[in-house]
């Protein structure tokens, strides 16, 4: 980009901080965002909404913003409905694909009809009956709350006396809680760029973590979790694996940008999608950027690509 157009960008906010539990990650991505904007001579500047009320959202005349928000408050819809009331454009999906998104429970059931390969799984709250679930899952199986992010609140369960502390533990977070089949198989994720037809994926990255431990710590703050970028596979699973990404970004109706996270059973050789980020991490572990450098794009780069596309969604009636 030229420097006229960086500046026709006008005044920029970047959303980071927020109130989830992925507060920490999100002062992360947004402080990378932040600067690499400005690397590139954007006029852009940090607005933490766990500070900062929205009058002063509204006050700052921000002419679009980019949101580095990470799970509740900000990923979810919330924000985004701020943002078209206060009619600020802002970066990847709108109320509706973002709300859908955050829930996985939701997601799953959209991506199933979609015909999208998605792990089985049950719904359960304080009545469920625990001991049903692990006879229609099988063990190991996963429990999760259906709201968060960033591997928070997490068990893997391998044997039925684990399901209370496994439900309580994730029951912390959520009011229902996801249980989920596991997956034995390879870890992989892709990130996908774009809105509707012009939607692409991103070169798949394959996670390989310690003991096969993608948890919080090996997510973020160590470097023995490797990442293989373009992943080794066969071409053909490439492309199945790439253009389910697509199906199931467009089939919530995403836009921007999101990263989709997958399992490759060994058994068979059949992928599963687990869930969509639509405020995926930019931190110096994060994956989207880590795909697009691949492709021969800077994380300054994507950080102006996907500011370019902030937009609103929500159409205005004109009389």
């Amino acid at each position: 980009m030229s420097e006229i157009d960086y500046k026709s960008l006008g005044k920029v906010g970047v959303l980071f901080g927020g109130r989830s539990a992925e507060h920490d990650i999100s002062i992360m991505s947004g402080s990378g965002v932040l600067a690499a904007l400005k690397s590139k001579g954007v006029d852009a500047h940090a607005f933490d909404p766990a500070e900062r009320s929205i009058a002063e959202l509204a006050a700052e005349k921000f002419d679009r913003v980019f949101i580095a928000l990470h799970g509740r408050y900000g990923e979810d819809g919330s924000m985004q409905g701020v943002l078209e009331q206060l009619n600020i454009p802002y970066t990847g999906s709108g109320v509706m694909a973002s709300a859908i998104a955050m829930d996985k429970i939701f997601t799953k059931r959209i991506w199933q009809t979609h015909g999208i390969s998605t792990p089985g799984y049950a719904v359960l709250n304080a009545q469920s009956d625990l001991a049903a679930i692990t006879q229609n899952l099988g063990l190991p199986l996963i429990m999760k709350p259906p709201h968060e992010g960033s591997t928070i609140g997490i068990t893997k369960v391998n044997t039925a006396a684990e399901m209370q502390q496994a439900y309580t533990l994730a029951a912390q977070f959520d009011e229902v809680v996801l249980a989920e089949e596991f997956i034995e198989g390879r870890e992989f994720t892709v990130a996908v760029l774009g809105r509707g037809e012009q939607a692409y994926a991103l070169p798949i990255i394959e996670i390989v973590a310690p003991d096969g431990n993608y948890d919080y710590q090996n997510k973020y703050f160590t470097d023995d979790t490797q990442y293989l970028c373009p992943a080794p596979l066969d071409a053909v699973l490439t492309t199945e694996i790439q253009q389910m990404a697509v199906e199931a970004y467009r089939a919530l109706d995403c836009e921007g940008w999101a990263r989709i996270d997958v399992l490759v059973r060994h058994s068979d050789q059949r992928p599963f999608l687990l869930e969509i980020n639509t405020s995926p991490g930019m931190t110096g572990h994060s994956l989207v950027p880590m795909a697009a450098k691949a492709t021969g794009m800077s994380y300054e780069d994507l950080c102006v690509e996907i500011l370019k596309t902030a937009r609103l969604k929500i159409r205005t009636e004109t009389k």
